[in-house]
């Protein structure tokens, strides 16, 4: 799918796949685990092949640990705990794997998204067991310590799990993310102006509307006067862009932006085909089907009726790629 829509023609083409992402190491099939062995079965890989390109990095390997080694454990506090040895407390490598994020500027600059191995003390995003007290029982859960100042550095890079890709609507929305932040990072970011973050916003309107109505008005009044600092104006729009795409979206939501987009046939459609394409939202709304049944149909129609305008929208392109039927 291609832009045709006049709002968005200052912008390049859509990303070409395979987009760049971070991978853990393990998960790409390294054998940099702490035993000398990798969890590539970790990952969905092969549902991701033809989309990404893997960037594989090992932060424990990189603070120079090597391989094997003994292993590390979060201990402490859960809201800052600590990287420690397991059989040795003395050894704390929490510093080093905060600071390892600077040597990675240069990658981290070139991907438009990362995946981590759960649970990993370094790399776990949610549900890291976290140590504490005298008998070293699990208290809480945390953060990996790498993963945690990655998201800190970059607020707006898409994040993921590994495990948590099998689910096909998780993997979905993760690549949806990916997909807008390198179309952002290649199209916008690098030489932005008030005429493509203005384009970029018109093709993102379906899509924040799918998440948020009240998210796409604040973004509109981002943009309401563009004529002081572009760039900066640009940053705080796709911090709350990708604040937004962070969450999922709901099905009500879904079929608000559906509903909206089948607006484009009012006039190019007769009423059978436009009444068609009002049910299977209606279906995919109560729970009746999936997202792919209105959406498949509603592109085809688009495309049937040429309706510029809509085809063009990010919506379609990014949920259709990351369905892998684009």
């Amino acid at each position: 799918m291609r832009n045709r829509s006049p709002a968005t023609i200052a912008l390049p083409p859509f990303p070409r796949l395979p987009v760049s992402i971070a991978v853990s190491e393990c998960l790409a099939g390294g054998n940099v685990r702490y035993d000398g062995g990798h969890r590539s079965d970790a990952w969905p890989a092969a549902a991701l092949a033809g989309l990404v390109q893997c960037r594989p990095i090992c932060p424990e390997v990189g603070i120079g640990m090597g391989v094997p080694r003994p292993p590390i454990q979060l201990v402490g506090d859960t809201a800052a705990p600590r990287a420690r040895g397991v059989a040795d407390a003395a050894v704390d490598v929490t510093a080093a794997l905060q600071a390892y994020v600077a040597s990675q500027t240069s990658l981290l600059d070139a991907v438009d998204g990362y995946v981590f191995k759960a649970r990993s003390p370094s790399c776990g995003v949610h549900d890291v067991p976290v140590r504490g007290g005298d008998d070293g029982e699990q208290e809480a859960t945390g953060r990996g310590i790498f993963a945690a100042a990655v998201m800190r550095d970059r607020p707006n890079l898409p994040v993921e799990e590994g495990e948590r890709l099998f689910d096909a609507a998780v993997r979905e929305h993760f690549l949806m993310r990916v997909l807008i932040h390198a179309h952002w990072r290649k199209g916008v970011a690098g030489d932005v102006t008030a005429a493509r973050l203005i384009a970029f916003h018109s093709g993102c309107k379906y899509l924040v509307m799918a998440h948020s109505v009240n998210a796409y008005r604040r973004l509109g009044r981002l943009l309401a006067d563009l004529s002081g600092d572009v760039p900066a104006i640009a940053a705080r729009y796709f911090s709350c862009l990708m604040e937004t795409l962070a969450q999922p979206a709901t099905r009500g939501g879904h079929a608000n932006a559906l509903t909206h987009l089948a607006g484009h046939l009012k006039r190019r459609l007769p009423s059978v085909q436009r009444r068609e394409i009002a049910e299977s939202i209606e279906r995919y709304r109560i729970g009746d089907a999936p997202l792919s049944v209105p959406m498949g149909l509603l592109v085809r129609r688009l495309r049937e009726s040429d309706a510029g305008d809509a085809v063009g929208q990010y919506y379609l392109w990014a949920h259709m790629v990351a369905e892998g039927r684009e």
